[in-house]
């Protein structure tokens, strides 16, 4: 069923295995996915061609600098005929809510979407709604360094289960790609999975094993980033200002479970982890500006981790 859903989306998504993973995994672990990279990546084809191949109830918002909180969430409006206030529901009541340039508006309407990605309510006035299930924001981000754009603070970021960045395909790739849109026909994608199917699949999530030698494994990974001279990398100490948070543990926890489902597996291995932590804990990290005057980014930082800590 998986491998259904990774071929459908492959039909408009050239290359870019690692975001397609990433989205499905995302999906698995009942996460957000955050996606950057430069335009013209088919990062919202890729969201496009997920929520297609689910058939689930999907809405875009496109962040503009413009945007509003409660054009996200909606708000409440007199009614001139009752004289009463009535609640609009905004576009984040559906199941997939594509967060488009999300780093293009600012902090204050980023945040509209905390609440609803920590919980999986939203509060418009005095009354709380439940969001339906399933639930996930797909947000796309434009690189920090462009013009007209604003970092996600760090209280976002940790919200989202994964964030992967999308660089250019391969010659190969590029080619295949011009050859098809030369001929204006993408294959059509079709419903391979709803809402039952998804639940049994989440279902067998829970049931893949993981040794508890891994699970210590995973914490010492997590310790390290947050004290690197306790775990022996002292050279890192000077880069690192934050570590990552206990959601960077349950989101590679989890991670490296849908990792081994997607492998066909019901184990976890020493290798579904250390593939899991290059998504769930970059950009979790909060580095200093040592690490930036030398050019130290968090990947590196967590390759040297994975590097000095003895696997089970």
């Amino acid at each position: 069923m998986i491998q259904k859903l990774k071929s459908e989306i492959a039909k408009v998504v050239i290359g870019h295995e690692e975001l397609i993973d990433a989205m499905i995994i995302a999906l698995l672990c009942r996460g957000h996915i955050l996606v950057e990279g430069v335009p013209g990546v088919a990062k919202t084809t890729a969201v496009n061609a997920l929520a297609t191949a689910l058939g689930f109830d999907f809405k875009r918002v496109q962040f503009t600098p413009d945007l509003l909180p409660s054009d996200i969430i909606g708000n409440e409006i007199l009614d001139l005929k009752s004289n009463e206030y009535k609640i609009k529901h905004g576009p984040i009541f559906t199941n997939l809510l594509l967060a488009d340039e999300i780093n293009r508006s600012s902090p204050k309407v980023q945040s509209a979407l905390l609440e609803a990605m920590a919980e999986g309510q939203v509060t418009i006035g005095e009354s709380s709604f439940k969001l339906q299930e399933p639930f996930m924001v797909l947000a796309t981000a434009n690189p920090i360094d462009q013009e007209g754009t604003y970092e996600l603070p760090e209280a976002s970021l940790d919200r989202f289960m994964i964030k992967v960045v999308v660089g250019y395909n391969t010659p190969q790739e590029e080619l295949l790609i011009m050859e098809i849109s030369d001929r204006k026909k993408f294959d059509k994608i079709e419903q391979v999975m709803g809402k039952e199917e998804l639940e049994e699949l989440q279902e067998q999530l829970e049931a893949v094993y993981i040794d508890d030698a891994l699970k210590r494994y995973i914490v010492t990974i997590i310790e390290t980033t947050r004290d690197p001279k306790a775990n022996g990398l002292e050279e890192l100490a000077a880069y690192i200002e934050f570590g990552a948070s206990p959601r960077g543990t349950i989101a590679t926890y989890r991670a490296s479970k849908a990792f081994a489902l997607l492998s066909g597996r019901d184990f976890v291995t020493p290798a579904d982890i250390a593939r899991s932590v290059y998504l769930t804990l970059p950009h979790r990290l909060k580095l200093s500006y040592q690490a930036a005057i030398d050019g130290v980014e968090s990947q590196a930082i967590i390759e040297k981790i994975l590097i000095d800590t003895a696997a089970p």
